[in-house]
């Protein structure tokens, strides 16, 4: 074996592009492969997303209905039963409060949390959070606990 002979192991080289664009004696010379004119035959074409070839596009042809409150507050509901499993499982002994929430990845550090009523509490718990459901806050003091909003 000397430098004469070395080459790629089998398999390891993949390189099976046309080169275009290399001269007329390449035989991919002119255009390119890319026909004459129109938007594909430009560089930096890119087709937009949903786009149909200048014909009305289908999103753009729907019409729109409905109304979207830009001030509403968006809330992560947490319900009784899952506060329950928390304290079973050892989590929580006396007081709940966000950041306990969050290090258990229940809820992320930016969302805002409402305590709602499916399930029942049967420990006594401070629980701390933005907002309350009236069944909720109900049987939270029903079980001997605090509900604090935020």
């Amino acid at each position: 074996m000397n430098l004469s002979n070395l080459k790629p192991a089998e398999g390891s080289v993949h390189n099976q592009n046309k080169r275009v664009g290399r001269g007329e004696g390449s035989g991919k010379g002119g255009t390119s492969t890319r026909g004459h004119k129109g938007a594909k035959s430009r560089s930096g074409y890119s087709k937009k997303l949903g786009f149909e070839g200048g014909q009305m596009p289908l999103q753009r042809r729907v019409p729109k209905f409905g109304f979207n409150n830009i001030n509403r507050v968006e809330y992560v509901g947490i319900n009784l039963d899952t506060l329950q499993t928390l304290v079973d499982n050892g989590v929580v002994t006396d007081t709940l409060d966000i950041e306990t929430l969050i290090d258990n990845r229940i809820t992320s550090k930016n969302s805002l949390v409402k305590i709602l009523g499916r399930g029942e509490l049967k420990t006594k718990l401070k629980v701390t959070a933005h907002k309350f459901s009236a069944s909720a806050k109900a049987a939270i003091e029903a079980a001997g606990g605090e509900a604090v909003t935020i």
